[in-house]
């Protein structure tokens, strides 16, 4: 297990500093009920006219749609992944429709709303003892294809989750970055009034 180095520029709950991306899982099953208690954390999410436009598929280790979402994953992000416990595919409804509206128009914050569910999976994940890992690295067309998604759907990431396992699994190259990684100060992030970041 990695040593978390990170402190906090301002006062906050440690949960938020404990939470970390790694790639070396244990190969352990989930149970159903564990993992739907995450998206039940990520349902609870604020969103702009309570459309919740999130959704997320997914697949439990030694079930039959186990290797089925491995394959969605390009070759580096397999090679790590195929250890972990559930995958989930993020995706979000790009339309909705208003209050006292009849007709469905764009929902043009769904990505930032999917953001507030997948932030709240991801604290539920690790206040529970289990790690996720967010991906970029998969094939989306392949993944509207192969889990029918309808087009009125994005596709925003691949996540993995699992329970934290041994480094040294990793390939040597990955064991020297499994730690959790540094952020910006919140100096660079916010600024009072206009833009000077």
């Amino acid at each position: 297990m990695s040593i978390n180095t990170r402190i906090a520029d301002h006062a906050i709950d440690p949960q938020f500093t404990e939470r970390w991306s790694p790639r070396a899982f244990a190969e352990a099953s989930i149970s159903q009920d564990t993992l739907l208690s995450f998206f039940e954390a990520a349902r609870w999410a604020p969103s702009a006219y309570n459309s919740q436009p999130w959704r997320f598929l997914y697949a439990r280790r030694d079930t039959p749609n186990w290797e089925r979402f491995l394959g969605l994953l390009n070759e580096f992000n397999r090679g790590w992944a195929q250890h972990a416990s559930a995958l989930v595919i993020v995706i979000s409804k790009t339309t909705f429709t208003a209050p006292g509206a009849t007709e469905e128009s764009p929902a043009l914050w769904h990505t930032f709303d999917t953001g507030s569910a997948w932030a709240h999976l991801a604290l539920q994940a690790s206040l529970s003892g289990w790690h996720t890992h967010g991906m970029a690295g998969f094939d989306q067309e392949l993944t509207r294809k192969e889990l029918n998604i309808p087009e009125d759907y994005a596709i925003h990431a691949a996540v993995v989750i699992g329970k934290l396992g041994d480094k040294s699994t990793l390939p040597e190259y990955l064991q020297g970055r499994e730690t959790p990684s540094p952020r910006r100060p919140v100096s660079e992030l916010a600024a009072e009034g206009d833009f000077t970041l």
